[in-house]
């Protein structure tokens, strides 16, 4: 058999314009070979217009005895799967010997592929592949000379390279999805559940089955999270479910097997992510690699450590021989929710007097990076190795004390000069460094449109609490502008973009069942609805008692509003659990007991049903801006259905609130602030310390006092100072004016 070379493919002359009508998008790996030929390559492939994914540095993936590296991958609607072995030049005239170890690299490379495709059912037709995967090698030169008969592959020039691949078959439209599942590994990535208990076709159980058993391919922008990396910082910013800890898992995962001699560490807030991260990256190296991760080389480490585990800041403390602080030490010394930043800030102060600093990772990737102080951030960029690889994920509405998360002048510093020590740029041909994933595949769309409204304030009848910097920042997490304009003091009608969310949520849910809220008179009886609720989704919905979860927001009074939801399940003969307290740390979810958390412990995690118990704690209050975020992060768990309870008036309110974007079919209907009033949103619900919250409780109830006197007759207003009189009278009318504005 000929080897089918430049000439044997198609006529010289045919258009590459006609080829193709999609876009190709490019993800750029760590390669072996030489930034011209991967930059000629990707000429080649964008010329042709396909619709599809180029890989350049794709994970290695494992055979029965050992690791296969791939170059390139390319996977197109209309040319299927194609890899690339990329050779610097053609052999020399008549060596033999030469070509037939290309041929045996072509072959071993397809075979590795096939094996890895028969691994999904959806790819076979019987007992073949419904999909065959072709190799092609890449010559840095044009080949000149006949190609001898014992290399019978696909051979091109990289010039040439558009040729080889217009002419291979397109792919069937049905093996698409499961395609691109095994390519990503995200079918062995996150498992659908068996749901054996599942027997009706109507019922809440079916419904998250049908939901898990779509294949959650990685889009564009998570693909280009997962696989490219800088040489140096990376951000990864992205909405509650749009897959921040799958791709720095994937990262990891890709890391590791690319770089086995690396130190890579993987960090994060939440102690209940610890186990989902080792099973992740456990699973997708064991694709690649076939063995078990180096976990001597690949740390999971939680960002302060713990009793029996180390942290981040724990082991950089004992690089540098200092004391390692403890939470107990932390909260005597420093106000409370300065914990973390004040023990940080005393071992950079530390770190920054030595002169011969150690270095201790090749990578530190970080997630929940909203929930970290910058003293965190400045040791973890001083503790890695030069190019400083720190990515860092974070979701802006999830830092629940602050509107905004900084920006990398802020958390990294500068140096001497006053410069800042990191600047992420995007520059085109080279991996980014600022990557947004604007879809959400957790969320419904309505749910996720209602959380933005309750944790902004957006129908609160005060007016809006918080508002990014940048408006058009509604546009990069996927809303779309309906009516108005993104410009500061303009109304604006604002909706989730069609592109934004996963067409199964619409196909199988509805607005009125996926978000439910009710007010009641008491926090007992709002125990008592919830309860029965439960026992509803577990013995009629066919729902699992891992499928709900139960979140407090109040981590305060999360113990004894436990113990009342606690009593009222247990009436019912379910088990429950608050998690961290009654449980493992590390664990959020129990097989048999339902998860209850307070909103710490449920960050990072996800259920199909949660229910958002007192939900009025979070309606008003001092430091506002915190607790509409605790409230926008509870919403945001939800993968189906969400359940919004609370009671009094202040549930009331919210109720109201609630109504008012369910009747605008859950659109955000706002003014853009001015630069003034969003100063003054952040000054007036701004992070408060214990003593200024305490001063404000005693004017709260000094102004009560006055109350209660005036009313019983004790105190005549006239009988005030006249200039004390004003000063009420000029309030109350400003006051008014700012409330008539906002109607």
């Amino acid at each position: 058999m000929r080897s089918r070379a430049l000439g044997d493919i198609l006529p010289i002359g045919h258009a590459c314009a006609d080829w193709g009508t999609g876009m190709i998008e490019v993800v750029r790996g760590q390669t072996k070979y030489p930034v011209e030929i991967a930059q000629q390559l990707i000429s080649s492939v964008e010329g042709l217009r396909l619709d599809g994914t180029l890989f350049l540095g794709y994970p290695v993936i494992a055979s029965a005895d050992s690791q296969v590296d791939v170059d390139a991958l390319l996977l197109t609607r209309e040319h299927g799967l194609v890899a690339f072995t990329v050779e610097p030049s053609t052999p020399p005239d008549g060596d033999v010997s030469r070509w037939a170890s290309l041929q045996d690299q072509q072959d071993r490379l397809f075979f590795v592929l096939k094996a890895n495709l028969e691994r999904n059912d959806s790819l076979r037709r019987g007992r073949d592949l419904a999909v065959q995967p072709e190799v092609v090698t890449v010559f840095a030169n044009s080949i000149t000379t006949p190609v001898p008969s014992v290399a019978s592959g696909r051979f091109a020039g990289v010039q040439d390279l558009a040729h080889a691949i217009a002419q291979l078959p397109p792919l069937s439209e049905e093996l698409w999805a499961p395609l691109n599942a095994v390519i990503q590994r995200v079918s062995t990535i996150k498992p659908a559940k068996r749901r054996e208990g599942v027997t009706r076709a109507s019922s809440r159980g079916a419904v998250i089955k049908k939901i898990e058993r779509e294949i959650a391919n990685l889009d564009r922008w998570q693909n280009a999270a997962a696989i490219e990396m800088p040489e140096g910082p990376q951000r990864i910013r992205g909405l509650a479910g749009s897959g921040k800890t799958v791709v720095l898992a994937l990262k990891a995962a890709y890391l590791h097997t690319q770089h086995p001699d690396w130190d890579i560490a993987v960090v994060f807030y939440t102690r209940s992510l610890y186990q989902q991260f080792i099973d992740l990256i456990r699973r997708f190296t064991f694709e690649h690699a076939a063995d078990e991760p180096n976990w001597q080389r690949l740390r999971v480490l939680h960002a302060w450590g713990g009793t029996g585990k180390p942290g981040l800041y724990s082991e950089m403390a004992r690089a540098l021989a200092a004391p390692v602080r403890d939470f107990g030490y932390a909260r005597a010394k420093f106000r409370r929710g300065d914990e973390f930043r004040g023990v940080c800030k005393e071992l950079l102060d530390l770190a920054d007097q030595v002169a011969d600093m150690p270095t201790m990772f090749d990578a530190i990737l970080i997630d929940e990076g909203q929930d970290l102080p910058e003293p965190f951030f400045q040791l973890a960029h001083k503790f890695a190795r030069p190019p400083k690889r720190v990515v860092f994920a974070y979701d802006e509405l999830q830092k629940l004390s602050e509107a905004t998360m900084p920006s990398t002048r802020d958390l990294f510093g500068t140096d001497e000069g006053g410069n800042p020590r990191v600047e992420l740029r995007s520059n085109p041909g080279m991996p980014r460094q600022d990557i947004t994933l604007p879809i959400c595949y957790r969320n419904t769309p309505w749910a996720l449109a209602l959380a933005h409204a309750l944790g902004f304030g957006i129908y609160r009848a005060e007016g809006p609490v918080q508002h990014f910097d940048d408006p058009h920042q509604w546009e990069s997490i996927g809303y779309q502008v309906v009516d108005g304009t993104l410009t500061e003091g303009s109304r604006v009608t604002l909706t989730r973009a069609p592109t934004s969310y996963p067409e199964y949520f619409t196909d199988l849910l509805s607005q009125d069942d996926a978000i439910v809220a009710r007010t009641f008179e008491s926090e007992r009886e709002q125990a008592e609805w919830v309860a029965e609720q439960i026992a509803t989704n577990i013995t009629e919905d066919e729902l699992e008692t891992d499928d709900v979860l139960v979140i407090l927001p109040d981590a305060y009074t999360s113990k004894s509003s436990s113990r009342i939801l606690a009593d009222a399940l247990q009436a019912r003969k379910i088990e429950s659990h608050l998690a961290g307290v009654t449980s493992s740390v590390d664990e959020l979810f129990s097989s048999d007991s339902i998860a209850v958390a307070n909103i710490y412990r449920s960050k990072g995690n996800e259920a199909p049903m949660v229910y958002v118990l007192n939900a009025q704690e979070c309606q008003s209050g001092h430091e506002l801006l915190r607790l509409r975020n605790t409230l926008f992060t509870a919403i945001t768990r939800s993968r189906a259905w969400i359940r919004i309870t609370g009671w009094g008036s202040g549930m009331q309110l919210l109720q109201d609130e609630i109504t008012a974007a369910r009747e605008r079919n859950f659109a955000l209907e706002l003014q853009i602030p001015t630069t003034e009033e969003l100063q003054r949103m952040r000054m007036v619900h701004r992070d408060r310390t214990d003593d200024e919250i305490a001063r404000l409780r005693q004017l709260e109830q000094n102004l009560r006092d006055l109350l209660r006197s005036a009313q019983a007759g004790d105190l005549d207003f006239n009988s005030l100072p006249a200039d004390l009189r004003t000063s009420i009278a000029r309030l109350l009318e400003r006051d008014s004016a700012e409330a008539h504005d906002l109607e």
